[in-house]
């Protein structure tokens, strides 16, 4: 809850990072840090040994705060490993002797940086993003529609964090119920009819369905900021209405074009738990 996963790129080797909103850190992947340093086939046996040679080491990662976070790997299967925010993943550094040290510090602080900088100005992560899909090779239309949906979003789950609905699963059970009255489906089917498993929902959009879904929650924001839904019951209800407004418009676009405005272009799977769409 409260958390954002990704994988950061050193050199050709991935990195598990995820950043905390309530305490404002990057966390970083002991495990990977270890392995991208010494190319070590057993990260977790290479830091084991080098605590026992270094007990300044071995103190402060016993006396460090190092949470285990639940990693999404490529099969679909939550992973735990223990994490370390940028102060103690440099104290581990330090203690590693590496020709990638000084690099990797230097990456270290860069990817702290541009975090700060896009908190400070959210211009920045609009660039950042509009950079990263140009690079997957989207449209330059589909992008301004995707950043366009990402505003949208943000202005509705802060009104949602200002009207006391609970981050993680608050959040979820209102999506899905925005995606199901406009779409029919919830976030976990509507994933499975497109065919996807760890990849993001709505970067897998199309035109259309960003501007149904960009709609229904422009509506639900605006009824929330004149009506001031306080319980679970009355933001539901909200959503509704909001899913509701892109409802009738999908089923108008559908009447005038003579288009399924949802069809799938691979089979039915069955429905699968893990990292559902929020």
């Amino acid at each position: 809850m409260g958390t954002q996963q990704e994988l950061k790129i050193f050199g050709d080797k991935q990195i598990r990072t995820y950043w905390d909103d309530v305490q404002e850190k990057w966390f970083f992947c002991i495990n990977d840090v270890v392995g991208v340093l010494t190319d070590s086939p057993d990260p977790a046996d290479y830091l084991k040994t080098r605590r026992k040679r270094d007990k300044e080491l071995d103190e402060f990662v016993r006396g460090s705060n190092c949470p285990p976070h639940g990693f999404v790997s490529s099969d679909g299967k939550h992973h735990s490993a223990r994490c370390m925010d940028l102060q103690g993943i440099f104290r581990i550094v330090q203690s590693i002797p590496s020709k990638k040290a000084e690099p990797f510090k230097r990456w270290l602080a860069r990817v702290g940086a541009e975090r700060i900088h896009q908190m400070q100005d959210p211009e920045l992560g609009i660039q950042q993003s509009l950079q990263d899909y140009k690079r997957l090779g989207y449209s330059d239309n589909w992008i301004n529609q995707r950043l366009k949906s990402i505003e949208i979003r943000k202005d509705l789950t802060d009104q949602w964090k200002a009207h006391g609905v609970e981050e993680g699963t608050g959040y979820a059970t209102l999506t899905d119920i925005i995606y199901y009255t406009w779409a029919g489906l919830t976030a976990r089917e509507y994933k499975h009819l497109k065919g996807l498993k760890q990849e993001n929902l709505r970067d897998n959009m199309t035109n259309e369905e960003l501007v149904m879904n960009m709609l229904a929650e422009l509506t639900a924001t605006n009824i929330t900021k004149e009506e001031h839904p306080g319980t679970m019951s009355e933001h539901a209800r909200v959503a509704d209405r909001g899913g509701s407004v892109a409802k009738v418009a999908m089923e108008a676009f559908e009447k005038q074009t003579g288009k399924r405005f949802l069809e799938s272009q691979q089979p039915r799977l069955e429905l699968d738990d893990t990292n559902p769409e929020q």
